[in-house]
């Protein structure tokens, strides 16, 4: 007979357990919370979509669509892929939905999945999930400001600190023509000393350069043009406003003029979140403004700005946090004998419809080892039933924390509870 296979998770996807589940839960909470409040409502869209979805919108000359996309075709030649990012798929909702017709901005959020087929490393996974945000229907440097205060508070409110947010501005498509002919004037004096993938993106796509972490080309590149001293009379006039109202609202920012987004429909307003807890890959949080891709996908011409922010990181940067609560129950009842399982079922099923956490021994087990599984759960209370318990209508009971007892009446313990709450 065969040995039975030992399955395990494809390469770089992970399951997620407690108690690091409790933190992801601990985030959502908030992000409901937080975006709430500033009138974000949740959309769900597929995992997977029309592939031509993605390399229109993120653009073919990126890595995403060039090298790290999941594509498959399905059983009627339809070419689909797990979705790399949230974005175009936000778009493709807004405007198949029609949402352009209701009152604008149109704000929303969502959770989910994303993949990318990536080299693993800490804080970087081939299935990994986002939170986006995306709102449509405005242009104003009032709402992108808006945005990164809304991002500040729920990551200030989830217990993160020490967080750097960078800003730059890339203009539109009026402008951005006259910076990259610059900047190309610039490398091309150098091209060979940028690597590989840089000298294929001199012509396919040369704002990635700026933003490559090799050092042949971050030393090229000292001395570059700058996509703010570029600008448009629009384009200056909306990221001087943008800086106004980042002051105004008090969200801390540094300029970064090398920081470009990796994806083709950025326009104009542009920023990242980093943290110097993470390693080489820092960035927590990332967007900005996309203006053109509702008219890309046939909606109308609607000014859109978004972010998406990396769980995983943001999961790996509260661990180092002091000061996690780890949920425990709240009662752990040990039996002695089956008589008293029965009662200690029905006891357990009274204060779970209060709300308690409550865990039941086996009456198969021997006392000692069912004290000994309560301590291991972190239990605050175990209560003890026995013959000589039920015989007498009471219960004794013991906080583990300080190892004070005592008994009560078996119709009591609601009134117990409540009064140690």
């Amino acid at each position: 007979m065969c040995p039975a296979e030992k399955f395990r998770a494809p390469k770089g996807m992970r399951d997620v357990l407690p108690p690091d589940i409790y933190i992801w839960q601990k985030l959502e909470k908030t992000a409901f919370e937080v975006l709430s409040r500033y009138g974000f409502r949740e959309m769900r869209t597929p995992v997977v979509e029309s592939t031509a979805l993605f390399s229109r919108g993120i653009g073919e000359a990126t890595d995403i669509v060039e090298k790290e996309m999941y594509t498959f075709e399905d059983k009627g030649g339809r070419s689909l892929t797990l979705r790399p990012e949230g974005t175009a798929s936000a778009v493709r909702c807004y405007v198949e939905n029609q949402l352009y017709n209701l009152p604008s901005p149109q704000k929303y959020y969502y959770w989910g999945p994303m993949f990318r087929y990536e080299r693993p490393q800490a804080g970087r996974y081939r299935q990994f999930y986002q939170l986006g945000v995306e709102a449509f229907g405005s242009d104003s440097p009032a709402l992108d400001a808006e945005l990164l205060s809304m991002l500040r508070h729920f990551l200030l409110k989830s217990g993160l600190e020490g967080l750097n947010f960078q800003i730059n501005s890339i203009g539109c498509r009026a402008c951005r023509p006259d910076f990259i002919k610059a900047l190309l004037e610039y490398l091309g004096a150098g091209l060979e000393g940028l690597c590989a993938d840089c000298r294929r993106r001199y012509s396919a796509n040369p704002l990635r350069i700026l933003d490559c972490k090799a050092s042949g080309c971050q030393e090229l590149r000292k001395g570059a043009p700058r996509v703010t001293d570029h600008l448009c009379d629009g384009c200056h006039d909306h990221f001087d406003k943008f800086q106004h109202y980042l002051k105004l609202l008090d969200v801390p920012f540094s300029l970064n003029h090398e920081m470009v987004r990796g994806l083709d429909y950025y326009t104009r307003t542009t920023f990242e979140v980093t943290s110097e807890n993470l390693g080489a890959q820092n960035a927590v949080t990332a967007g900005g403004r996309y203006d053109g891709l509702v008219r890309e996908f046939g909606g109308p011409d609607t000014p859109a700005f978004g972010f998406a922010v990396g769980m995983e990181r943001l999961v790996e940067l509260l661990r180092q946090a002091p000061g996690q609560d780890v949920p425990r129950p709240g009662i752990f009842i040990a039996v002695i004998g089956e008589r008293a399982h029965s009662e200690a079922l029905l006891t357990a099923e009274v204060l779970r419809a209060d709300g308690s956490w409550v865990e039941v021994g086996e009456h198969t087990a021997s006392l000692k080892n069912q004290l000994r599984k309560a301590d291991r759960l972190s239990a605050e209370y175990v209560f003890i039933i026995g013959d000589e318990e039920l015989d007498a209508g009471s219960i004794k009971w013991k906080r583990l924390s300080d190892s004070a007892s005592g008994s009560l009446p078996a119709a009591g313990v609601r009134s117990f509870l409540s009064g140690r709450r």
